[in-house]
C-alpha cells in the first residue's frame, strides 16, 4: 500500500507515512449531542470507517478514537428549554447515534470518550497555556479563560485565513477579552444555565470550551503526536484551527495529517437542525431504502465531494446496490459463498489514490459484468473468482451482502418481509401456470412483477427475484 491522502494543512495530496511503523492513530471529531443525528452527520462515520477498513486491510493496527461532545452551549440551551438535565439529553442522543452507526455497519471505535470525562486533562492544558503566556483569565469577573490568538503567529494556517480578516470568536462577550478573536478555553458559571453543568477549577466554577475538549482527548488517548485528525469540512475553522493553536502552543506536536470530508446538503444548503432541513434514518426507512443502501449512497461519492441530497439519487443508488446484491446472491447459490477473494490491482490503486471510492466502484462493476456473463454461460470457475473478488471489494466499503452485519436487515420498516411474501405468492401462481403450460399467464405474472420493479430470473435452482434490473 502506498496510500495518498489530501492533507488540509498542506493543501496537497501527500503520501501517508505513519508515525510508528505498522500502527496508525486516528482521531475523528464526533457529534455534539444536542439533537439526534441526521444523515449528514452519519456520512462522517461511514467515510472514516472506509478509511479505517482500508488501513486494516493493509495490515495496520489502528487505534480509532471518535469523541462525543456531551456538554456545550447548544446542549445547555436545550436543557433549559426542556427542563431536563443536560446529561440526559446528551445520553439519549448518544444512544440513537450508536444505534444508527450499528445500522450502517460502522465498526465501533477503539474508544469513544465523552468531553465531561476529561476535565482533569482540560485543566492541565489550560494551566500550561496560561503559564506559557498563550492564555489568560478574564478580568471581568466572569471566570472565563481565553486563548490569546495574537500569541500564536501560525494562527490561521490550517484554514488559510489571515487573522487580520477574522471577526470576533463569538463564543463569549468581547468585554473580557484582550482581542475579540480570542476564544474560550474555560467558561465561568452563569446564572441562566443549569446549576449542575459546572466543575470546580483554579479559575472558579465553570465548564470547558468546545475546542479544548478535543485537544485534551487527543492527548489522553493518542499522545502528544498522532497520525490523522478527521472531521467535516465545516470544522476546519474555527474548531480545528483552534485545536492546532492551543495544542501546539501547549507543546504538543499534534496531528500529522488533517483529513476533512465534504458535507451532505439539501437544496443547496447545509443540512442542519437550525435550518429545519434534516433527514434521519427513520425517514430513509420510510422510503423503503435499507441502511446498506444508504451506506452505498455515501461511498459511491468521493469522501471530499459535496453530496446534495435528492430522493431520486438515493433511490438510484439503492437500485445500483440491489444489482450488486443480486449477483452476489445468485453466485453464492451457484458456487457457494466461499471466502473473500483477491482485490483487483485497479481497485487498490483507486483506494490508495485519496480513497477514490468512485473509481473503485467502477472497477467493481467491471468484475460484476464478467461475473454475470459467467453466470449466464455456466462458467462456474469464473463465477467463483468474480464472487470472491466482488465480495472483497464490497467488504472494504462495508457493504458485502453476505456480511453477518447485514443479516436480517429489516430497517426498511419490515417492508422487505411483506414484499418477500407477496412476490413468493406471485411466483407460485406463475409456477402453476407454467405447470399447466399456460405460457401467456406465466408471462403476464412476470411482466406485472417487472412493472413494479421486480426482476425474475429462472435458474436451475428455481426462479430468483431481485428488485431492480439485472446487469
Amino acid at each position: 500500500m502506498t496510500l495518498r491522502l489530501y492533507d488540509t494543512a498542506t493543501r496537497s495530496v501527500r503520501e501517508f507515512v505513519p508515525q510508528e511503523a505498522g500502527k496508525v492513530g486516528i482521531y475523528l471529531c464526533g457529534l455534539t449531542l444536542q439533537s439526534p443525528p441526521h444523515i449528514g452527520h452519519l456520512r462522517s462515520g461511514v467515510n472514516y470507517d472506509v478509511l479505517r477498513r482500508w488501513l486494516l486491510a493493509a495490515g495496520y493496527q489502528v487505534t480509532f478514537i471518535r469523541n462525543l461532545t456531551d456538554i456545550d452551549d447548544k446542549i445547555l440551551v436545550k436543557a433549559v428549554e426542556q427542563g431536563r438535565p443536560f446529561w440526559s439529553i446528551a445520553y439519549a442522543n448518544e444512544l440513537i447515534l450508536a444505534e444508527s452507526y450499528r445500522a450502517l455497519n460502522v465498526l465501533p471505535p477503539t474508544y469513544e470518550p465523552r468531553a465531561t470525562g476529561h476535565i482533569p486533562e482540560i485543566h492541565q492544558l489550560i494551566a500550561k497555556l496560561i503559564a506559557d503566556g498563550h492564555a489568560y483569565p478574564a478580568t471581568d469577573g466572569s471566570g472565563d479563560v481565553y486563548f490569546d490568538v495574537c500569541s500564536w503567529p501560525k494562527y490561521g494556517s490550517l484554514s488559510g485565513q489571515s487573522p487580520d480578516d477574522m471577526q470576533s470568536a463569538g463564543d463569549a462577550p468581547d468585554r473580557g477579552k484582550r482581542d475579540p478573536r480570542d476564544f474560550a478555553l474555560w467558561k465561568g458559571a452563569k446564572p441562566d444555565e443549569p446549576a449542575d453543568a459546572y466543575w470546580p477549577s483554579p479559575w472558579g466554577r465553570g465548564r470547558p470550551g468546545w475546542h479544548i475538549e478535543c485537544s485534551a482527548m487527543c492527548w489522553r488517548y493518542l499522545g502528544s503526536e498522532f497520525d490523522i485528525h478527521g472531521g467535516g469540512l465545516d470544522l476546519t475553522f474555527p474548531h480545528h484551527e483552534n485545536e492546532i493553536a492551543q495544542s501546539q502552543a501547549a507543546g504538543l506536536p499534534f496531528a500529522r495529517y488533517w483529513v476533512h470530508h465534504g458535507l451532505l446538503g439539501i437544496g443547496g444548503a447545509k443540512m442542519g437542525k437550525s435550518l429545519g432541513n434534516t433527514l434521519d434514518l427513520a425517514y430513509v426507512d420510510s422510503l423503503g431504502v435499507r441502511p446498506v443502501e444508504l451506506r452505498y449512497y455515501y461511498v459511491a461519492a468521493h469522501y471530499r465531494s459535496r453530496i446534495d441530497y435528492s430522493e431520486d439519487a438515493l433511490r438510484e443508488a439503492a437500485v445500483a446496490y440491489r444489482r450488486i446484491e443480486g449477483f452476489v446472491q445468485r453466485a453464492a447459490e451457484r458456487v457457494g459463498a466461499g471466502q473473500l477473494g483477491e482485490l483487483p490491482g485497479a481497485f487498490a490503486a483507486a483506494m490508495d489514490d485519496d480513497l477514490n471510492t468512485s473509481a473503485a466502484l467502477a472497477v467493481l462493476h467491471e468484475v460484476l459484468r464478467d461475473g454475470n456473463m459467467a453466470l449466464t454461460g455456466g462458467d462456474d470457475v469464473t463465477v467463483r473468482t468474480a464472487l470472491g473478488s466482488v465480495r472483497a471489494m464490497l467488504d472494504i466499503l462495508g457493504v458485502d451482502p453476505l456480511d453477518p452485519a447485514w443479516a436480517g436487515d429489516g430497517h426498511a420498516g419490515d417492508l422487505r418481509a411483506v414484499v418477500d411474501s407477496l412476490v413468493a405468492l406471485a411466483l407460485e401462481q406463475r409456477a402453476q401456470a407454467r405447470g399447466r403450460k399456460d405460457w401467456a399467464a406465466a408471462d403476464a405474472v412476470r411482466d406485472q412483477l417487472q412493472q413494479v420493479g421486480v426482476s425474475v430470473e429462472d435458474t436451475p435452482q428455481g426462479p430468483r427475484w431481485t428488485i431492480g434490473e439485472q446487469d
